[in-house]
């Protein structure tokens, strides 16, 4: 149940906060109050597309929470999805800013899919347009399987499973479905390529070693490249033979003057120093321990494996990985007649698996499908559909799908004397709104999830149908809470809780408020309802007669069911 919807700077929503009760919500108020905002909260919260246009003008972010209350199984579920739980309390919390959302459970952030997962155990929306999706064949099938979903016992899952391996096999005959010229060049190829593999003889961890060998000998080079450069410039060919001759120049004269003796004694210091400096890197370059053969050898090797890699894969591994499959390749091709004899075999055996598990499943399907037309049936003359029929026809596909082979559709006859005609040939917008509401109705009594919301599913009826979906309301509410959007008195009135949902104006803004009503309120917002904008007394007194009714309607209800 969903007990609080917290929402803020969402939209026309500065902040509001809804305490939602047991039984039938009713949300109502003026064309453009800002109704349809109260349910995109929700759906934003619940994992929906949410965008950065959502959020109120000036505000930076917006933020939407629901509480719930939980127990029993749904809490096992929840749980086995390791969602953490709270005192039998789960808050859904999605806040949306200017380029990306984030969704929290209880508090622990989560993924979208994550938050649509829980919020469907908890929560199920029945939008204004909804109904139109009855006009899609194929959520007719989709409907009687969530109705016997119990009923399957895995089978879905299984299905599934032998549809996948089914189609794999079938694609793969497919792929391997090449002329005996193709077959020549691609086994070719294949014999070139591992002839390539095999001729490197690569070991796993070659390449690693190699290139840590080939970093020492890199540097290596560069050292020695720079070490004879050095002595090349300081040898006797170069700043030694200058010293020198400096050195015999400054004798010729060093008896002349004490202060050029001082500096003959410096400069034969520095030819001393020069002379051992050379000494001691000629001795240097002498034992250096680099093999310029070796270090090509490695080059060469790595040129290879990394030609290798680029062709095969990124590792020695992937590359004889590769090289493993392509000799099951070349086993395949040259014994290509039993290969493929083999496959056709192997998909009869899955196709004969795939169509036992479609079988079981139809005939489940068959089964459940009387069950679900007899109950929608007598939902819709709850609904004032008064001699109505209604069928599910089934027809077999041509071949699989991941559903099964079936193909399922609603027929539909509203008239006596009518034959049924396919539902979507037949129903009016307001006649599939009351279908779809009785198919709702039907699928509750049979699922778990507790909270109902339906956003003014009473588009195209009046009068006498308004009441009697407004009674078929009351119904639902008795074991689910729900929570209904409407524009018709009839329905509104058979509030257990009504809330009025307005649009202010002040300091220059205009925002949504969502208030509860309390008795004498409800009946005037009823009056308003009833009256437009003028609400006279006699209006007043026609919403409260309506009020009584509803109750006295409820009171009867609540007797038939006890």
């Amino acid at each position: 149940m969903l007990h609080n919807l917290h929402v803020k700077n969402l939209a026309l929503i500065e902040e509001a906060e809804v305490d939602f009760r047991e039984g039938l919500n009713i949300l109502s108020g003026e064309t453009g109050a800002g109704k349809s905002i109260i349910i995109g909260s929700v759906a934003a919260a619940i994992g929906e597309k949410a965008s950065k246009d959502m959020i109120r003008k000036d505000a930076d972010y917006a933020l939407v929470e629901l509480v719930f209350s939980v127990d029993g199984n749904i809490r096992r579920r929840l749980e086995a999805m390791d969602i953490p739980m709270e005192d039998d309390q789960v808050i859904l919390t999605r806040r949306i800013s200017g380029g990306r959302s984030v969704a929290k459970i209880n508090s622990e952030s989560v993924s979208a899919a994550k938050l649509r997962e829980a919020a469907s155990l908890l929560i199920d929306i029945h939008g204004q347009h909804e109904h139109q999706s009855l006009l899609n064949q194929k959520n007719h099938l989709q409907i009687l399987d969530a109705y016997a979903k119990k009923e399957f016992h895995g089978l879905k899952e299984k299905l599934a499973e032998a549809y996948r391996a089914y189609i794999h096999l079938k694609n793969e005959i497919q792929n391997a479905s090449i002329d005996t010229e193709q077959r020549a060049r691609e086994l070719s190829f294949l014999q070139y390529e591992v002839e390539e593999i095999e001729q490197a003889s690569l070991t796993a961890g070659e390449d690693e070693e190699l290139e840590m060998q080939y970093r020492r000998f890199a540097n290596g080079k560069q050292i020695m490249g720079s070490i004879g450069q050095v002595y090349e410039l300081t040898s006797e060919n170069g700043a030694a033979q200058m010293t020198g001759h400096a050195v015999l120049e400054i004798a010729k004269i060093s008896a002349y003057d004490e202060k050029v003796s001082q500096m003959e004694e410096q400069l034969l210091e520095i030819d001393n120093l020069l002379n051992d400096f050379n000494r001691e890197l000629a001795g240097y370059i002498d034992n250096a321990d680099f093999d310029e053969a070796r270090f090509y050898e490695i080059e060469k090797r790595l040129d290879l494996i990394n030609g290798l890699k680029a062709k095969y894969g990124g590792t020695i591994e992937k590359i004889l990985s590769e090289y493993e499959k392509k000799l099951q390749r070349i086993e395949t091709l040259s014994n290509y007649d039993v290969y493929l004899s083999d496959l056709q075999q192997k998909l009869k055996q899955k196709e004969t698996e795939l169509d036992a598990v479609c079988k079981k499943v139809s005939e489940i399907r068959r089964r459940e499908a009387k069950k679900l037309t007899r109950q929608i049936r007598s939902a819709l003359i709850d609904l004032n559909f008064l001699d109505v029929k209604f069928e599910l026809q089934f027809t077999k596909k041509e071949d699989y799908t991941a559903s099964g082979y079936d193909e399922a559709e609603f027929l539909i006859s509203t008239n006596p004397g009518e034959p049924v005609r396919p539902l979507t040939k037949v129903a009016s917008g307001g006649e599939l709104s009351r279908i779809m509401l009785a198919i709702k109705a039907v699928l509750a009594d049979c699922d778990e999830v507790g909270t109902l919301i339906f956003d003014e599913i009473d588009t195209g009826i009046s009068g006498r149908t308004a009441q009697m979906v407004s009674e078929k309301m009351n119904v639902i509410s008795k074991d689910h809470q729900i929570i209904c959007i409407t524009h018709l008195p009839q329905i509104a009135a058979m509030a257990d809780t009504h809330f009025l949902i307005e649009k202010r104006a002040s300091k220059n803004q205009t925002q949504t408020m969502i208030r509860m009503l309390d008795k004498e309120e409800s009946v005037t917002e009823l009056g308003r309802m009833l009256g437009g904008v003028k609400i006279t007394d006699t209006v007043l007194k026609s919403a409260k007669e309506m009020k009584d009714l509803a109750v006295a309607t409820k009171n009867s209800q609540s007797e038939n069911n006890r």
